[in-house]
């Protein structure tokens, strides 16, 4: 009886195998995206539809959020890989909103703080989604300095574009 079941499973195994193969031939070369496109995950193509961040945020919904509440919110990629948490939210003398969050070390220690344009991210849930800013773009963003921006008290409201699944 073992070696009836032994011979039937290999058997099996073999012609999945087979199968398997056999369908990788008939399908096209370029495999296909394991994501649909649009809500949180438009990372890949955010660039080449020639609008600038703040005409992208304005096609998002941007929506009144408190800014007490998004200190503290993990900022992730399109992959949804925490990248930092927001430590706070200031405005710049040009008027412009930045989301301050410390980026890189090793558990913590060693990280610098970078700025990074509310018009790059939309809230979904109780994360950011960074939209606009390649992961591989980090490394090279500048280091906030205290000085560049003033911070907005925790009970301001502030624009926030939104984001969905």
């Amino acid at each position: 009886m073992k070696t009836i079941i032994r011979v039937v499973l290999l058997g099996g195994l073999a012609l999945g195998a087979a199968a398997g193969a056999a369908r990788a031939d008939e399908t096209s070369p370029e495999p296909k995206p394991m994501r649909a496109e649009g809500g949180a995950h438009t990372q890949p193509g955010a660039r080449a539809d020639g609008l600038t961040p703040q005409e992208r945020m304005n096609r998002r919904f941007p929506q009144k959020v408190r800014v007490g509440d998004l200190i503290g919110l993990p900022m992730q990629d399109y992959d949804d890989r925490v990248l930092g948490y927001v430590e706070k939210v200031v405005r710049t003398p040009d008027g412009r909103i930045v989301l301050v969050m410390p980026y890189g070390g090793f558990l913590g220690y060693g990280a610098r703080p970078v700025g990074i344009p509310i018009e790059t991210v939309a809230i979904l849930a109780r994360h950011l989604n960074v939209l606009d800013i390649p992961r591989e773009d980090f490394p090279t963003l500048p280091t906030w300095a205290d000085g560049e921006g003033m911070p907005i008290p925790a009970d301001d409201t502030i624009r926030i574009a939104i984001s969905r699944r």
